[in-house]
């Protein structure tokens, strides 16, 4: 009798299973469904407490349907539970899957059970989820007064069907109501369409799209705010509530005109069509800025779509809440979509102001283009473009700028603004890199709408500020990894362009490119015309040098170091030179116009050890240094700011030639020397070096021919003394004949001893004067030096028919005797105190050139007379350019003019008084005889410490000054 009525049971339940799912499939009123699973839960399950409630997952709430209670009261079951993080309940709806508590009396985290547990003693409680298709759609609580209490297994498996099928049925049923309250954006986006239609102005139309968005969204205010480009603020063109705004209300004065500044954030993000949204602990910007424009606009929820037409923001239409509200895809949608519809109809308000100025653009590039072309002053067309600019984009001032590479910065080449503005004049640095690359990538001119914030041209901002720019225009006029030339229009306000503007902009810049073209063409045919001068200069200084014309210690180095430093346009330029065999390098300057660049003078350079010096002999070319590479060895002799910059490069012809110096220019670190200009500059310091070498052969080869010239000079009259000498003690020795008393022998040995004496005179010669002269230092009486050289040219005054006159010695010689004559030897030493005077020096080479200015004198006369006037000198030479009782006397010395009445060629007395220079490759009177010995006497008697000049008295008299030092009185023989 047992087994049957157990199966009678299972039947029931499996009927009653059976009902109230077929219950709840049937069923569309969630309240007839709810009852219907409590009472099925009451039938079936012993539990003293049953409760369930759905949930709202927008707001995060549980919502009590009932249940059962042990007292019937149910109105604690339909309360609304508020989601807390850490909440049991809400791990159960976010884990989705049963939960069980041994005893709900002390579970923490069901705080609001407490009550309901203690007053019902409620200990062991299981939670469950009402789901379908992973989601959560409510719970059901079950609390029995066991500790511990659980579902059994089948319990549980008829309790989980009948949750699973409730949990469809209230999903299908959410789905049914969230597509009836489904609002149709297109439906009504498509009426406010048409109704635009019919509208004739763009308020109308404005107002339709306020009225038609707020009906929609149902949000507190609804408005449109325009932007105002000029002062960059956005103003409430049309709202709602527009016809009812309160004077007193503070909100909406508030709202009724903001400033871009205020609302920075806010405005780049609709200045790229993005719809901004800011609900309920969520929005699309940052969260310090969301508070500020909340509290800004005094709501707060917002949603707000631009208002764009051709990339230009127009404005933004706002749907505003004063409560925290979640703004669904369908309210973006629509806001969005009114927001395309006003910049759709916007333009119409000024299409025609809108055509007339495409067309007057249209003119503006046209008047540009033919002033380009047709104006032959590029001033005057670059004021022409400014000015219709300026006018144009109502800017304050337009601004040309080109690249300098030297200096590697912006320069400005032409600037207008009006006249109560002053141009500027700083530079601006170089651009950054990604600034260069932002303006190669763009089509249009690139916009700065507030300096003080943007932070791209960083590097210019401050500069820029302090000259009253708050706003910019920026286009490149030519292409190129550095942009050649820039474009700005600056305004003194925060204010934004429109893209036709920017355009246009563009375009202008374009067509101004092809002058700042033709100047760069210009300035470097400028260029290549100061090398070109530079070395022509350059040219002129070598013939200068080479003829004789350049005065001055080391005028050629000098010279052409400032030409080299004219081509880098540098401030200091300086030789560090040197000859082979040296051990320490002179400083030769040439050009030091900053005082912050300079050498200490007293600096002493070792060729070996200075490391500047060896660093440019090791390279082949030129070497560019800063100063930081320097060391400071270096850094006590040389000057230059820390910051300075620096190229040196060795004198060097060939690789087989010794340098004799290195090149040293210094400038400032901002400069960026062209390679033209570096190129041009080591042509002339290698023509320099080409340059100083053939200087130095030709003063060798000018030298050791002047050598050689008087030296041969010297033997050649040497000999020829020696061999009068010796052939007139041999004419005397045969004259004689073999001695037969004692006088003759006397006279003979008289005679050997002077043939002695000639040998010795002449192996003295060979063996100290073979190539080079020697200058000995003896004393002589005046008149013995005239006595023999008298002498000497005995023979040719009598060939000549010449008698010769002393003066200033004593009784002159008036007849043309032999020097042995009685009157000449009395002429001579019967003097005065003058012909107790001697001369100083190498007595024997003073004598030569005595005896060749006689010989000269007497082949250029005839039959006339040679006078001899000598006198005593005594000058004092002044001191700092006045004469003082302390002033340093020069040393005394005679006075020895020769003068005759014989004939000379002028162009030889113009070559002896040196009044045109040398030509060394033209034929010369100075090349041959008489003219090269007398050049050669003049030469020598400047190494004796003498000098002879050579020049026509008024009567044609030739004179021959000489000049030779007195001994003082304690060396006088």
């Amino acid at each position: 009798m047992g087994q049957p009525q157990k199966l009678i049971a299972a039947e029931q339940q499996i009927v009653s299973l059976g009902r109230v799912l077929q219950s709840l499939r049937e069923e569309d009123n969630v309240e007839v469904l709810i009852e219907s699973t409590i009472s099925y839960l009451k039938e079936q399950f012993d539990y003293k407490l049953v409760w369930i409630a759905l949930y709202d997952r927008l707001n995060h709430i549980l919502f009590g349907k009932g249940g059962i209670t042990p007292d019937s009261d149910t109105s604690f079951l339909k309360k609304r539970f508020v989601l807390n993080p850490g909440d049991l309940l809400e791990q159960v709806v976010i884990e989705q899957r049963p939960l069980g508590v041994a005893d709900l009396r002390v579970e923490i985290r069901v705080a609001e059970w407490h009550k309901v547990a203690d007053k019902f003693h409620i200990q062991g409680t299981i939670v469950l989820p009402i789901r379908y298709k992973d989601r959560c759609l409510g719970l059901i609580l079950l609390g029995s007064e066991r500790w511990g209490y659980l579902l059994p297994g089948e319990a549980k498996a008829r309790l989980m069907m009948v949750l699973g099928e409730l949990g469809a049925v209230l999903y299908q049923h959410e789905m049914n109501l969230q597509q009836k309250q489904t609002k149709r954006p297109d439906e009504s986006l498509l009426g406010l369409l048409d109704n635009l239609r019919t509208l004739s102005n763009l308020d109308q139309r404005l107002e339709a799209v306020v009225q038609t968005t707020h009906q929609f969204v149902s949000p507190n205010r609804t408005n449109i705010y325009w932007f105002e480009r000029e002062g960059r603020y956005f103003w409430c063109r049309m709202s709602n509530q527009l016809v009812k705004i309160n004077p007193e209300s503070n909100s909406q004065q508030a709202a009724a005109g903001m400033t871009v500044q205020e609302l920075s954030d806010f405005y780049y993000a609709l200045a790229v069509n993005q719809i901004v949204s800011i609900g309920d602990a969520r929005s699309s910007l940052k969260s310090h800025f969301t508070a500020k424009l909340l509290q800004r606009l005094g709501v707060r929820s917002l949603l707000a779509a631009p208002i764009i037409w051709q990339k230009n923001l127009l404005g933004f239409l706002a749907v505003e809440s004063n409560e925290p509200r979640i703004w669904t895809e369908t309210d973006k949608n629509f806001v969005q979509g009114a927001a395309g519809l006003i910049s759709l109809v916007a333009p119409t308000e000024g299409m025609e102001s809108t055509i007339k100025q495409i067309q007057d653009d249209t003119q503006l590039t046209s008047q540009v283009a033919q002033a380009i072309y047709s104006e032959h002053d590029l001033h005057k067309t670059l004021h022409i473009c400014a000015t219709r600019v300026l006018t144009r984009l109502s800017a304050t001032r337009f601004l040309l700028l080109q690249y300098d590479p030297e200096q590697n910065n912006y320069q400005f080449i032409y600037q207008s603004q009006p006249n109560n503005r002053r141009p500027l004049t700083f530079t601006l640095d170089a651009l950054k890199e990604l600034d260069g690359q932002l303006l190669q990538r763009s089509n249009q001119a690139v916009e700065i709408e507030n300096l003080d914030e943007d932070l791209r041209f960083l590097n210019w901002r401050l500069p820029l500020l302090e000259n009253g720019v708050r706003s910019l225009l920026v286009c490149q006029c030519t292409k190129g990894n550095t942009p050649a030339a820039l474009l700005i229009i600056a305004h003194e306000t925060h204010r934004s362009w429109t893209t036709l503007e920017k355009e246009l902009l563009w375009a202008v810049s374009q067509q101004i490119g092809v002058i700042v073209r033709q100047w760069h063409l210009h300035s470097r045919t400028q260029q290549q015309e100061k090398i070109s001068q530079t070395f022509e200069q350059c040219l002129n200084i070598l013939a200068q040098a080479q003829n004789g014309k350049a005065s001055g210690e080391n005028y050629l180095e000098r010279t052409a170091l400032e030409q080299i430093a004219s081509v880098l346009d540098c401030p200091f330029a300086v030789l560090l030179s040197w000859s082979p065999g040296q051990r320490w390098a002179e400083v030769i300057p040439g050009v030091i116009t900053n005082t912050r660049f300079g050498i200490f003078s007293d600096a002493s350079i070792s060729i070996k050890a200075e490391a500047l010096i060896q660093w440019a002999l090791a390279q082949e070319g030129h070497l560019t240094l800063k100063m930081d590479d320097l060391p400071s060895e270096t850094r006590k002799w040389f000057n230059v700011p820390d910051i300075g910059q620096i190229m040196v490069m060795a004198l060097r012809t060939t690789t087989d030639c010794e340098p004799t110096g290195v090149v040293l220019l210094a400038d400032h670190n901002e400069r960026r020397w062209s390679d033209q200009s570096l190129n041009a500059t080591a042509t002339l310091i290698s023509q320099l070096a080409w340059w100083r070498r053939q200087k130095q052969i030709t003063q060798l080869l000018e030298s050791t021919t002047e050598e050689l010239r008087q030296l041969n000079w010297y033997k050649n009259r040497r000999l020829e003394e020696m061999q009068r000498t010796a052939a007139l003690s041999l004419s005397q020795i045969h004259d004689l004949g073999i001695p037969t008393n004692e006088l003759a022998q006397m006279r003979y040995q008289l005679l050997l001893r002077q043939l002695d004496q000639t040998t010795t005179s002449m192996s003295g010669l060979l063996k100290l004067e073979q190539w080079q002269l020697h200058m000995s230092w003896e004393t002589m009486p005046i008149t013995s030096l005239l006595k023999r050289s008298l002498e000497r040219v005995e023979n040719l005054l009598k060939q000549q028919k010449l008698w010769i006159g002393v003066h200033g010695l004593g009784q002159p010689i008036e007849d043309g005797e032999l020097p042995k004559n009685s009157s000449l030897v009395r002429g001579v030493l019967s003097s005065n105190s003058q012909s107790s005077m001697a001369i100083a020096g190498d007595i024997v080479k003073i004598e030569l050139v005595l005896h060749e200015l006689l010989v000269a004198a007497c082949c250029r006369s005839h039959g006339s007379r040679i006078d001899i006037w000598c006198r005593r000198l005594d000058e004092c030479k002044p001191v700092g350019g006045a004469f003082s009782a302390e002033a340093a006397c020069r040393q005394t010395s005679l006075e020895l003019s020769i003068t005759d009445n014989g004939k000379i060629e002028p162009k030889l007395m113009a070559a002896l008084s040196h009044n045109t220079p040398k030509d060394l490759l033209a034929p010369s009177n100075l090349d041959q005889p008489p003219g090269l010995h007398l050049l050669i006497c003049q030469n020598l008697m400047q190494q004796l410490g003498g000098e002879l000049h050579f020049y026509q008295l008024p009567d044609h008299r030739v004179v021959s000054r000489l000049l030779l030092p007195l001994a003082d009185n304690n060396s006088q023989v």
